[in-house]
């Protein structure tokens, strides 16, 4: 069965409370097989059988039925995201300053000209293939970049990992797909 890496936009903060366990739970009960989940920040790695777009969809109606708020599931392929990964075009000096945003849909060029204008400061942010990426220069918790003001200019929804987490996403996705293993979490 297809596996694919879910990224939920925003869970476990602003009080938008999703335990990993139930969200496994969730996965499971839409069709999602051989869930795992990384850290408690809406990231998953299951396997999917048939529309990938559709089984995101199913997810999102499900965490507002079952939890009750609206966030948005964006999902990629294991060789999408070490792709990612591999062409992020700005220098990386910590891996946790520096940051892969999954978005929805690749922007309009008029809206990369808009989101152009909007204030970096010392961090910096380029467009991939796919993916917006980030450097923040002083951490994401100090960043003088705003980021929903850039998304919003882009035109796009999407939510941003560090290179970290997106390195341990790409291998727990290969560490399952080759040993088979059964569901698990690594949950802190």
């Amino acid at each position: 069965m297809p596996q694919r890496l879910l990224f939920v936009r925003a869970v476990n903060v602003g009080g938008a409370r999703m335990p990993m366990a139930e969200f496994r739970e969730l996965l499971a009960s839409l069709g999602g097989t051989r869930a795992a989940t990384l850290i408690a920040s809406g990231n998953a790695v299951v396997e999917v059988e048939g529309d990938a777009a559709a089984f995101d969809r199913a997810v999102e109606a499900g965490m507002r039925d079952r939890f009750g708020f609206d966030r948005e599931v964006i999902s990629r392929t294991a060789a999408e995201v070490s792709a990612s990964l591999a062409e992020h075009p700005l220098p990386v000096e910590d891996a946790a300053r520096s940051y892969v945003c999954f978005l929805d849909r690749i922007p309009a060029p008029e809206a990369i000209e808009q989101a152009s204008a909007v204030p970096t400061g010392a961090d910096r942010w380029a467009l991939g293939e796919h993916d917006l990426h980030l450097r923040f220069e002083a951490g994401a918790g100090t960043a003088e970049l705003d980021l929903t003001r850039l998304l919003k200019a882009l035109g796009v929804i999407g939510t941003a990992r560090n290179l970290r987490t997106v390195d341990r996403m790409i291998q727990l996705a290969a560490t399952r797909a080759a040993a088979g293993l059964a569901p698990r979490s690594t949950d802190r």
